[in-house]
C-alpha cells in the first residue's frame, strides 16, 4: 500500500515537471512490489538526482538541509547515539549545542523518530536533511565497519562448525547482491569487507593466513593497514567464499589462480582482480579494486604543470612516434595512459591496446589480454596489430627486446605508440632501450617524449594546518634560498576523515623529458645519462623532486612524501 506522503512526493515532482505521469505510475508500481522508498526508486531509475530529492523533501516538510562534508562532527554527538540505532534509522548525529543534538537524516517518514531520539539521548533534537549516499558514507566512516566486522567475525566463529558442514551448498552459489543467502555469516563477512574497502578508498585487500593468526589488510593511499585479525579457523571459509565469487577452482589450493569479481557498491561498479598463492600456512588472497571512475580522468585533472601538460599533449597528438610513461609498479602509469587514450579516443581513429592484464574496459578501444601460456605475448600481439590498420597502439609494458623492436618499427612506419617502462627517471628510459639492443639512431628517430612519475599522498583538507621547519632543512631538501621567506608548509594533524593519517588521496609528481633536436643528437652520439639530463634541465625540465617541491609549496602534499617518493 502506497502511503500518502510518498504519493505527495511524486505529485510534487510531477508538478515541477521533473517526471511524467507515466514515469510516476511505473515507479509507484515498482514501489508497491518491492516496498522500497519512492525516492530511492526514482534515483535508481535516473528520474531525479539525490540533490533534487533532498531539495523537494526540504520544501515539503520545511526541514533545513546541510552538507556533512563541510562539518567536523563532534565525538560527543556521535557517541550520544549507539551505532545500531544510527544504522537502524539511517541517522547521523554531528553536533551538540546548548543541549540540542543536531542529527542528519535522509528520510522523514518515521514520525516517532524525534521522540525516540529525544528519549534515548535526553536532549532536544534538531534534524537536517542530507543525501542518502552521504548518510551511508558517514555511518561507515564514523561508526565504522570494524565493529560490524567484529560482530560478524564472532558470528562466523560461533557457527564455524555448521559452516564447515554446509560449505558445499555455499560453494555452489554464485555471488548476487540480491541473493537471500546473505544471512549466512561468512557471506555477510565477505560482503562487509568489500563494502568497507570500497568506502575507505582501498586499492587492495589482503587476506593473509599465518601459523596461528589470520590478518585482513587494506592498502589505502599506498600504505597497507591491518583492519581486522579474525580467528585462523575462519580463513579457509572466507577465502573459499571469495574464490567462489571469482569463479576459481575451490578444490585447487596448491597452485596460484587468477580471477575477477564485479560488484556494485554505493552506486558504483567496481571490478576486483583476484589472485591467490599457496603459502606454507594456507592460501593467501589479494584483491585489487578497480574503480571505473578512474578511467574517466582527464589529462587536465592530473596536476601536471601547464608547460609539461602542453608538451605531453603535443607528443600524443603527433601522427607517429613513441611516448613512454615510466616509473615503478603502483606509480599511476596506467591512469596516465588511460587519460591519454581518453584524449585520443575519436571515431576516426583505430586504437589497439595490448595489456597484461586488461584492468579497465574502454569503449571504442580494441583491447587484447596477454596470455603467455598459449604464446599470446606482447610481441606476438604487436605483430598482429600492424596488420590491423592501427592509428594508435598502446603497449602495456615494453618488457623485452622483441617488443621494443616492434614498437620502434611501428612508430617509424607511421603509428603513434604509447607504452610504459620500469625505470627510475625519464632519462633512464633511453638507457634501458639501448640496453635492450635498440640502436641509438632508431631511438632518436622514434622517441618523442618520456614522462616519469611517482604517486605522493595529499594532505587531508579537513585537518590541514601550517607548520614551521628550520631553514637549514628546507635548503637541504632542495628549496631555493630566495624562496625561504615566502614558503608556507602544511601537514595534516589527523582526523576521522583520513583515519588519523593526515593524508587523504594521492596525486602524481612528474618529470617530462621532451626529445628536442639537441637531445636527439646526444642520443645518436651515445652521450651518458648525466649529460642528457643536464641538457634537459637547461631546456626547462623539472625533475621529479623539483616538481614535488612545487606541490609542497602549493600546500598539496608534504616534504616527507616528496623526499620519500623522489629520491635522486
Amino acid at each position: 500500500m502506497v502511503t500518502t506522503s510518498r504519493q505527495l512526493l511524486g505529485t510534487m515532482l510531477l508538478y515541477e515537471n521533473k517526471i511524467t505521469q507515466e514515469q510516476l505510475d511505473k515507479a509507484l508500481q515498482k514501489q508497491a512490489q518491492t516496498g522500497e522508498m519512492l525516492g530511492k526508486i526514482l534515483i535508481e531509475e535516473h528520474l531525479v538526482t539525490e540533490d533534487e530529492l533532498v531539495e523537494f523533501l526540504s520544501k515539503k516538510y520545511g526541514i533545513e538541509t546541510t552538507d556533512l562534508s563541510k562539518i567536523q562532527p563532534q565525538k560527543e554527538a556521535i557517541n550520544s547515539i549507539p551505532s545500531e540505532v544510527a544504522r537502524k534509522h539511517r541517522v547521523f548525529p554531528f553536533s551538540i549545542e546548548n543541549n540540542t543534538l543536531k542529527v542528519a537524516l535522509c528520510s522523514v517518514e518515521n514520525v516517532f523518530l524525534i521522540d525516540e531520539l529525544r528519549f534515548l539521548t535526553g536532549k532536544k533534537i534538531s534534524i537536517y536533511l542530507v543525501k542518502e549516499s552521504q548518510i551511508n558514507e558517514y555511518l561507515i566512516r564514523y561508526y565504522g565497519t570494524s565493529k560490524e566486522l567484529e560482530v560478524l567475525v564472532r558470528n562466523v566463529t560461533e557457527s564455524i562448525d555448521s559452516l564447515d558442514n554446509s560449505i558445499e551448498q555455499i560453494e555452489s552459489l554464485d555471488f548476487d547482491e540480491t541473493s537471500n543467502i546473505d544471512d549466512a555469516p561468512i557471506i555477510k563477512l565477505a560482503n562487509s569487507i568489500l563494502e568497507s574497502a570500497v568506502k575507505e578508498g582501498a586499492s587492495d585487500i589482503h587476506l593473509e593466513p599465518y601459523e596461528n593468526t589470520f590478518r585482513v589488510r587494506f592498502r589505502i593511499d599506498g600504505k597497507a593497514k591491518t583492519v581486522n585479525t579474525p580467528p585462523k579457523t575462519i580463513a579457509p571459509n572466507l577465502i573459499t567464499r571469495f574464490k567462489i565469487m571469482a569463479k576459481l577452482n575451490i578444490a585447487e589450493k596448491r597452485l596460484p589462480q587468477d580471477g575477477r569479481i564485479r560488484i556494485r557498491a554505493f552506486g558504483k561498479l567496481i571490478d576486483l582482480r583476484v589472485s591467490t598463492v599457496p603459502t606454507v600456512f594456507g592460501e593467501k588472497l589479494v584483491m585489487r579494486l578497480l574503480d571505473r571512475e578512474n578511467i574517466k580522468v582527464s589529462l587536465d585533472n592530473i596536476n601536471m604543470r601547464p608547460t609539461d601538460l602542453q608538451r605531453f599533449k603535443h607528443a600524443i597528438s603527433l601522427p607517429n612516434g613513441v611516448v613512454i610513461v615510466t616509473g615503478p609498479t603502483g606509480s599511476g602509469k596506467s591512469t596516465t595512459l588511460y587519460a591519454a587514450l581518453n584524449e585520443l579516443n575519436k571515431e576516426d581513429r583505430n586504437i589497439m591496446s595490448v595489456e597484461d592484464p586488461v584492468e579497465y574496459n574502454l569503449e571504442g578501444i580494441n583491447q587484447v589480454q596477454v596470455k603467455e601460456d598459449i604464446g599470446l605475448t606482447f610481441s606476438s600481439v604487436l605483430r598482429s596489430f600492424l596488420r590491423q590498420d592501427p592509428d594508435i597502439i598502446m603497449v602495456g609494458e615494453i618488457r623485452d627486446t622483441q617488443t621494443a623492436e616492434i614498437a620502434v618499427r611501428a612508430a617509424l612506419t607511421g603509428h603513434l605508440v604509447l607504452s610504459t617502462l620500469h625505470t627510475n627517471d625519464s632519462v633512464s628510459a633511453i638507457t634501458r632501450l639501448i640496453d635492450m639492443g635498440i640502436d641509438g639512431y632508431l631511438i632518436a628517430s622514434s622517441l618523442r617524449l618520456v614522462l616519469a612519475q611517482r604517486l605522493v599522498r595529499k594532505i587531508c583538507t579537513h585537518c590541514r594546518q601550517p607548520i614551521n621547519l628550520p631553514k637549514e632543512i628546507l635548503l637541504k631538501a632542495g628549496f631555493d634560498k630566495a624562496d625561504l621567506d615566502d614558503i608556507r608548509l602544511f601537514k595534516g594533524k589527523g582526523c576521522s576523515h583520513c583515519l588519523d593519517t593526515g593524508y587523504k588521496g594521492r596525486m602524481a609528481i612528474f618529470e617530462v623529458l621532451h626529445i628536442s633536436e639537441d637531445i636527439r643528437e646526444m642520443i645518436i652520439e651515445n652521450k651518458d645519462e648525466n649529460t642528457i639530463r643536464q641538457k634537459a634541465l637547461q631546456e626547462g625540465m623539472l625533475t621529479l623532486k623539483q616538481d614535488g617541491l612545487q606541490k609542497v609549496k602549493q600546500g598539496i602534499t608534504t616534504l616527507e612524501e616528496v623526499l620519500s617518493a623522489a629520491i635522486n
